[in-house]
């Protein structure tokens, strides 16, 4: 290929290249994106924690909520209420007893709810819980003892003992809750 100028970005522009595409009905590329199928733009809320706060935060799909202790919970019945938008944009809000959690077909909502009530450790902020996580949807049910099984191994073939270390502690913490049931 021969070299035939300068490009506009300021690199060469290549004889035989393809004109750039102009936007279509005069939208950005992002507005187009976001455009597919009806899709809603995606956009995230970040709620700020307050001290009655077990849990706020957000994932990668645009999932963002925060979890209270309900007003009637108890010790033999520990009750949430996560409230916040889905992937969607939706608002949303739940009633999670804790004690019905099952990690082996749990959302990712129930998990944080588990997560911050049960008090596992948190290393240097990073999350108790798989990786993949980042991509759940707020009604995605996965099993996080088998999430944990793989990211154990994934991260024991990459050599990363401490990490690996710390998921198996995170793992062990889960069925404990488990065996109390």
């Amino acid at each position: 290929m021969n070299v035939n100028g300068i490009g506009a970005a300021g690199y060469p522009a290549l004889q035989g290249a393809r004109k750039a595409q102009q936007n279509v009905a005069g939208k950005s590329f992002a507005e187009s994106a976001n455009n597919v199928a009806g899709a809603k733009p995606h956009t995230s809320i970040v709620y700020m924690k307050t001290d009655d706060m077990l849990y706020s935060g957000c994932n990668g799909t645009g999932l963002s909520f925060y979890i209270k202790y309900a007003e009637g919970s108890t010790e033999d019945d520990p009750t949430v209420i996560a409230k916040g938008v889905d992937e969607n944009g939706d608002e949303f809000e739940q009633t999670i007893h804790i004690n019905k959690i099952n990690p082996k077909c749990a959302s990712i909502v129930e998990m944080r709810a588990l997560e911050a009530h049960t008090g596992v450790k948190k290393l240097g902020g990073f999350t108790s819980l798989p990786l993949e996580t980042g991509a759940m949807g707020l009604n995605d049910r996965m099993d996080f003892m088998d999430m944990f099984q793989k990211q154990i191994s994934d991260m024991k073939l990459l050599s990363q003992k401490r990490t690996a270390a710390y998921y198996q502690y995170s793992m062990q913490a889960y069925w404990d809750f488990m065996n109390k049931k």
